[in-house]
């Protein structure tokens, strides 16, 4: 997704695809013990089995991936519900200012709530029409269009709903909290 006419954002340059990097094993998925949480600072936990998120009202975007390495993959659909709609069922708090995104192979990553409620950002199930692939990040993956991919959890199974922020996996290790892809915000 380009901005202003640009094709890629600074530093960038497009790729088929590339090897992602993983922080560990990749997790195994069993749809029939597997759970969607969104917790923390909310009136009502929400606690979805595979196949409740799976029947989740979903909607499409397209949203390039942009990797802090300098690789881009332009031309993606992404399908999944809307974060905004998953937090609205589970109603946050007044001091909600963030959440904290968890995934099943320990990895994390967090984004201020104004930026977790914008109509383009998913949980996605679907990559161009077909299920993301477990060694990338299937079942599921958090798309935030405009984002360096280390924003984008893989194999997310939980939404921490807060009120001050925890960086993740990443963020702690130097990279940057924003991660504009468009400012080319990459290290903090």
């Amino acid at each position: 997704m380009s901005r202003e006419g640009d094709p890629l954002p600074p530093g960038q340059r497009s790729v088929e695809w590339q090897r992602r990097v993983d922080i560990g094993p990749r997790p195994a998925f069993d749809p029939d013990s597997w759970q969607f949480v969104v917790a923390g600072l909310v009136e009502h936990e929400v606690r979805l089995t595979w196949q409740e998120f799976v029947d989740l009202p979903a909607v499409r975007v397209q949203a390039d991936l942009h990797c802090v390495e300098g690789w881009s993959v332009v031309g993606l659909e992404w399908e999944g519900p809307r974060v905004r709609d998953l937090l609205a069922q589970a109603r946050p708090v007044e001091e909600t200012r963030f959440i904290f995104v968890s995934s099943a192979d320990g990895y994390s990553t967090s984004l201020p709530l104004e930026v977790a409620l914008r109509e383009d950002v998913v949980i996605a199930r679907l990559r161009n029409g077909q299920p993301i692939p477990d060694g990338e990040g299937g079942p599921l993956q958090l798309v935030v269009p405009g984002l360096y991919a280390y924003k984008w959890a893989r194999w997310v199974q939980m939404i921490d709903v807060l009120a001050e922020d925890r960086v993740g996996y990443w963020e702690a290790q130097g990279y940057s909290n924003t991660a504009d892809v468009w400012q080319n915000d990459r290290r903090a």
